[in-house]
């Protein structure tokens, strides 16, 4: 006599991440593991007066950036935007900055011109998947 019998395999679920803001999503993943990680970006920017007070008043021709410490740009005075620009514009001043597993993050920037004088500093915060203006206004 022949006993056959029929068992069930049961499919192990794709895992991954699953959130849809974290720049490892995978749209496959049936569960989230706890590995996504995030990534957030600042645009630094400022309009014609500011670059006009610049130029006239304080007499600088170039401003370099920083975040945390660690240079992340440098752009002449005579480059403004009449709005904000988005990340990633050609002559903008993006920051993208690596999150982790944290969905956002504060840094400190400072800003400062040819002649080392600090024309700006503060706290900017890094959001996962967005882009931040900050206007810097004289």
């Amino acid at each position: 006599m022949l006993a056959i019998s029929i068992v069930g395999c049961k499919k192990d679920k794709i895992k991954g991440c699953t959130m849809t803001d974290a720049k490892n999503f995978n749209s496959s993943a049936e569960e989230d593991d706890g590995s996504c990680t995030y990534e957030g970006q600042q645009v630094l920017w400022y309009g014609a007066a500011t670059s006009d007070s610049l130029i006239n008043v304080d007499g600088s021709s170039s401003l370099t950036y920083k975040v945390d410490g660690v240079i992340v740009g440098s752009s002449a005075t005579s480059v403004y935007f009449p709005s904000a620009p988005s990340c990633g514009q050609t002559g903008s001043i993006t920051i993208t900055k690596d999150l982790g597993k944290s969905k956002t993050k504060t840094c400190t920037y400072e800003v400062t011109d040819n002649f080392g004088w600090i024309d700006w500093s503060g706290t900017i915060i890094f959001s996962a998947n967005t882009c931040t203006k900050t206007e810097l206004v004289y």
